[in-house]
């Protein structure tokens, strides 16, 4: 039902490629990619974000930061973001979207949702939270999926 799942963040050099990462590990035979609302176009991983990927035996080398739009979106099954402003940003762009668009954190919390924050330009123990959140969020999603 959901083969092909987009991740999207901001810059699409910190979240949404980890979280690519992550589930691309846990749901083999899906199809995952990520992208960004305000991509840094061609960048790859954040340096300590991609420290925390590798730790957990995650390869995130090839990632290149690329630019949501349109064919993007139409080209998913289910689009996972980090924040509900993300999620209105998506509906936006392509409003036929929007029903196929649902936070990453979801269900996090005990099933009341979490936004996942953006740790860009902030400390290690920032981003050491953050990727705790995403492999949270990740097996919540793959248990689902």
């Amino acid at each position: 039902m959901f083969d092909r799942i987009l991740v999207v963040c901001i810059g699409n050099i910190c979240r949404s490629p980890v979280a690519e990462a992550m589930l691309r590990q846990a749901l083999p035979g899906k199809r995952l990619s990520s992208a960004g609302l305000g991509a840094l176009v061609g960048q790859g991983v954040d340096p300590t974000a991609r420290e925390f990927a590798e730790a957990d035996g995650l390869d995130v080398s090839a990632h290149a930061a690329r630019q949501l739009n349109r064919e993007i979106l139409a080209g998913v099954d289910l689009v996972l973001v980090m924040s509900d402003s993300q999620r209105r940003a998506v509906g936006e762009i392509s409003p036929e979207a929007l029903g196929k668009t649902m936070t990453l954190g979801k269900w996090l919390d005990g099933g009341n949702g979490q936004d996942i924050p953006d740790p860009y330009r902030k400390s290690r123990e920032a981003f050491e939270h953050v990727h705790e959140l995403l492999k949270e969020a990740t097996e919540a999603w793959a248990a689902r999926l």
